[in-house]
């Protein structure tokens, strides 16, 4: 059994920053579930385009406001507290957050935990 608690991994490794995001990967490849789980927080206000080309992601919103744009259909869904999507095509896509916006994150194939974003909004295929 695996248990953790966020506050524990606040400050260590598996609390990943980049532009305008800090996402604490809670479980990783390492850990052995088939998939990773993160709790990701975006500021208000921040814009981000992500293209998740080699995994699947699913995403729950705890807490907060936004949009989600599926920028091959160009159709803009309201992101708020209960709300969940998948991107199950690995969809390119903007996210907006008009409030800080308070995540659950699942990918499979499982991040390492050391991937960062390519040019492409995408992590790179796992090895």
């Amino acid at each position: 059994m695996i248990v953790r608690d966020i506050k524990d991994l606040k400050d260590t490794d598996k609390d990943v920053h980049d532009a305008q995001w800090t996402s604490v990967r809670m479980l990783l490849a390492g850990d052995g579930m088939g998939f990773s789980f993160h709790v990701t927080t975006l500021e208000a206000g921040s814009e981000h385009t992500f293209h998740y080309k080699n995994h699947f992601e699913s995403v729950y919103c705890m807490s907060g406001t936004g949009a989600i744009t599926d920028l091959a259909t160009g159709k803009t869904h309201a992101i708020r507290p209960g709300v969940m999507y998948a991107l199950d095509q690995h969809d390119k896509h903007i996210l907006r957050a008009d409030e800080e916006l308070v995540m659950a994150c699942c990918f499979n194939p499982p991040v390492t935990g050391d991937e960062v974003h390519q040019a492409d909004g995408s992590y790179a295929a796992a090895e």
